[in-house]
């Protein structure tokens, strides 16, 4: 795999961020991930008015990721209107470890982080799999 762009990923968040569908919050969100294949895929948070039912950018990206063909998240990157860094939310970083892992590199405000640093102990792919040996 190749150097991560993290510039070229901010840019594809930011643009994902200008789709948002936020009327109710005014906090439109992007993210951007670059996929082990070398693919970049992006999502935006889509609210509604029944707030529970809002998704979150990282539920886009997901989606997008199963869709254009799956893989493993290498990098990803979240931000908000005015381009500050977002940390995923507890649930999200569950969806991020669900597909790219421990390993996933993620942009901070304190800079590169792994998901591992984020989400210690995560429940993965993995426990299931021991679980059901």
């Amino acid at each position: 795999m190749a150097e991560i762009d993290w510039q070229l990923l901010e840019q594809t968040a930011v643009a994902a961020m200008q789709s948002a569908y936020a009327p109710y919050s005014k906090f439109p969100v992007g993210v951007a991930a670059l996929v082990d294949d070398g693919r970049i895929i992006s999502g935006c948070n889509v609210e509604n008015a029944s707030y529970g039912l809002t998704l979150c950018a990282e539920c886009g990206l997901v989606s997008n990721l199963i869709l254009s063909g799956g893989g493993r998240l290498v990098a990803f990157i979240c931000v908000d209107l005015n381009k500050n860094y977002l940390m995923p939310c507890g649930r999200c970083r569950q969806l991020l470890q669900e597909h790219g892992g421990s390993k996933l590199a993620i942009m901070t405000d304190q800079g590169v982080k792994l998901l591992a640093d984020l989400l210690p102990w995560a429940f993965g792919p993995e426990e299931m799999e021991k679980r059901l040996d």
